[in-house]
């Protein structure tokens, strides 16, 4: 497939040559949505790392053509489950013994399927009702393998059109956080840490570890019932509970980012569940990243800056994050005015935003259209603050299948600039 993408590309650069700049970015724009396409039936088809890595490509801003970014959300997408004869060998390998002998009860058919794994329900010998994780086989070995095939493809494709030295730093991340995704010994460390902070919070629930049914490979975990994204209706949930629910979740995720400094970052809707009676359910804590605290003060100073309407001051903090390169072209006061006017809308003051009819999305889409090309080379992946900005961007779409109807700004101002930074 590299090649006929390849080729593709070559051939878009040939004609071109021949053609005004308006047909040249339709035929541009319309390459990019095929070639994304393309990339992602075939990454879901190889499942595995492989996908995974997709997946998290798919949402660094500033790494791949805005089309080809849209095509791979596909890959979010629950993944058709392996066989149970598959994940009944996994699971003798990995605790030494059959399920029928370890478990009460487990449940053949899968609760959910991911790219890495897939979840089953059980009930442990002692009656307490679990989910056990199980890895897919294989998947481990072929990570660094699957790593340089997607890093290839994007390259022979001409998708990536940052330096070298970003492309490998962000791959380099990604591998980081895959090989973490991929130790359950390391997510097993996670949830205890969760499952300690959050032991008497009046609202945040985390499921407990199952330490004797767990290992390298299988994580078992008490279950924890709540309703999922979609089920978050009437009549079970008023506007009024919604509101909370997105409030709690925004203060929650807020809260992991600028205080504890150590963040679940993987905004899947099925990472999260919820109850009538205001409760937050925090599954799967594979994807958890540590905040430096240089991440946090320029985070902090940049948000300080936004709320002050201190627009001029924007490319500096991108400049400090590693976002906008030193080298690339010049960028004018009004690209960011009409960034800052899209962005800050929620946050303009304290009147509610009623995210389920945002159509703030829209408007970037279209600016990102507008623009993408003529700065193209203008911004870069921040590998630093990659995996913050995916949470924060991954809960607005959280808030607006919720249908929230909820002032932020309040709330940004107690967790973000409740102290001065330096």
């Amino acid at each position: 497939m590299s090649a006929s993408i390849a080729k593709n590309y070559a051939g878009h650069k040939v004609k071109g040559m021949f053609a005004d700049e308006d047909v040249k970015k339709q035929s541009q724009e319309a390459m990019y949505a095929d070639i994304g396409v393309r990339i992602a039936e075939t990454l879901g088809e190889m499942k595995g790392a492989v996908m995974k890595v997709g997946q998290i490509v798919s949402q660094v801003k500033d790494l791949l053509p805005p089309e080809v970014a849209k095509a791979l959300e596909t890959l979010q997408k629950e993944s058709p489950p392996m066989p149970y004869s598959m994940i009944r060998r996994q699971l003798i390998r990995a605790l030494g013994d059959e399920p029928e002998s370890l478990f009460a009860t487990f449940d053949h058919e899968p609760f959910a399927a991911a790219s890495i794994g897939q979840v089953h329900r059980a009930t442990t010998k002692d009656g307490v009702e679990c989910i056990v994780k199980v890895q897919y086989p294989g998947v481990k070995e072929s990570c660094d393998s699957d790593l340089k095939q997607v890093k290839r493809l994007f390259k022979m494709a001409g998708l990536v059109k940052v330096s070298k030295e970003i492309v490998d730093k962000t791959f380099d991340e990604i591998r980081d956080m895959l090989y973490e995704e991929l130790d359950y010994n390391h997510e097993a460390e996670n949830l205890r840490f969760f499952s300690n902070h959050y032991k008497d919070h009046p609202y945040v629930i985390v499921p407990e570890l199952l330490e004797e049914l767990s290992s390298e490979t299988v994580l078992t975990l008490t279950y924890i019932e709540g309703d999922s994204l979609n089920e978050v209706k009437e009549p079970s949930y008023n506007q009024e509970m919604k509101n909370t629910l997105a409030h709690r979740l925004f203060d929650t995720m807020g809260r992991q980012i600028y205080e504890l400094q150590r963040v679940h970052c993987d905004p899947h809707p099925g990472n999260f569940a919820f109850r009538p009676d205001g409760s937050l359910i925090i599954y799967d804590f594979g994807a958890v990243k540590e905040v430096s605290d240089n991440t946090v003060r320029i985070h902090k100073n940049f948000v300080k800056d936004m709320f002050n309407g201190k627009v001029d001051s924007v490319e500096k903090h991108l400049k400090e994050m590693g976002v906008r390169q030193d080298d690339g072209p010049d960028v004018p006061l009004s690209y960011y005015q009409e960034w800052f006017d899209i962005i800050m809308e929620p946050f303009s003051d304290n009147t509610n935003f009623d995210f389920g009819q945002s159509r703030l999305h829209q408007r970037a889409a279209k600016k990102i259209r507008k623009d993408a090309f003529k700065y193209l080379g203008a911004f870069q992946p921040s590998p630093e603050t990659m995996h913050v900005d995916r949470v924060l961007s991954g809960h607005y779409w959280t808030l607006i299948d919720l249908g929230a109807n909820i002032s932020l700004r309040g709330l940004i101002e107690e967790i973000v600039l409740q102290q001065e930074v330096a």
